[in-house]
């Protein structure tokens, strides 16, 4: 009775640690138009073993920074703690950005000093390669309404210009702290664009850089100019001390989710 005890408590958790590892898991996929082969990690909510339903999907840059110290450059968001925590129904893809190519795919437009201005070719892969891996693999919804873009920094920057391109692909963006200094041709675009219907959440903290709040707020009234205040699709947060870090965003993780969906 004894080793019967012991043999089912032994399948049991072993059992439990397979189920578990199999929501954290990552793949590599081709990435033709940035000529290179992404790796992809992959959060699946709690429940997803144990049910059949389907579930909204966050795409997310900087996937090295979403789930583990040791792969991060200073910090990580604690994406699938918080989401545990949470008990949020939610599939996140976090798409790891390219090194020492990470500014050229997260921006849009090219900079004077800097260069860069390749996203519409990151932003081509994500929607024509990963989203329809994603929809065949996953049980996803992935209609517009549940399908959100979302990063930091220049993350932040490509995901607001991805609700913009793709107003029918990503109808929610959590926009973190974005780099809108890096070309004033993200203001032009955003004032040429005659409807912008995604629901946008904007972060940052007041102890960033000196033009963060007001190039965020710039850009919040481009926003307005096109939409009324009363549809409730914009949300602005500026954080009290906060600043440029993965410390930031963490904290504030749970409620842009929450306010997204």
């Amino acid at each position: 009775m004894k080793n019967s005890v012991l043999f089912f408590l032994t399948f049991f958790l072993g059992l439990t640690q397979i189920n578990a590892q199999n929501r954290y898991s990552s793949f590599e996929i081709k990435a033709p138009q940035l000529d290179t082969i992404k790796k992809i990690y992959v959060y699946l909510p709690l429940n997803y073993e144990t049910s059949n339903k389907k579930y909204p999907v966050i795409y997310m840059h900087d996937a090295q920074n979403l789930f583990d110290d040791k792969t991060s450059f200073v910090g990580e968001w604690k994406v699938d703690e918080t989401l545990d925590s949470l008990k949020a129904n939610v599939i996140i893809i976090g798409i790891e950005h390219g090194n020492s190519k990470r500014m050229e795919e997260l921006t849009p437009f090219k900079n004077e000093k800097y260069g860069g201005g390749k996203a519409d070719f990151y932003l081509d892969f994500i929607v024509s390669d990963l989203k329809p891996f994603v929809d065949k693999t996953y049980r996803t919804k992935s209609n517009k309404n549940n399908t959100a873009i979302m990063g930091s920094s220049l993350g932040g920057l490509v995901s607001y210009y991805a609700g913009l391109k793709y107003p029918k692909i990503f109808g929610k963006v959590g926009c973190f702290s974005p780099s809108f200094w890096f070309s004033d041709d993200i203001y032009k675009l955003t004032k040429e664009t005659t409807k912008i219907k995604s629901k946008i959440y904007f972060l940052c903290g007041d102890s960033e850089s000196e033009s963060m709040v007001s190039d965020m707020t710039k850009m919040e009234d481009l926003i307005r100019d096109k939409r009324c205040d009363c549809l409730n699709l914009t949300k602005t947060i500026v954080v009290k001390d906060g600043k440029h870090n993965e410390k930031l965003w963490a904290k504030e993780f749970a409620k842009a989710y929450l306010w997204l969906f």
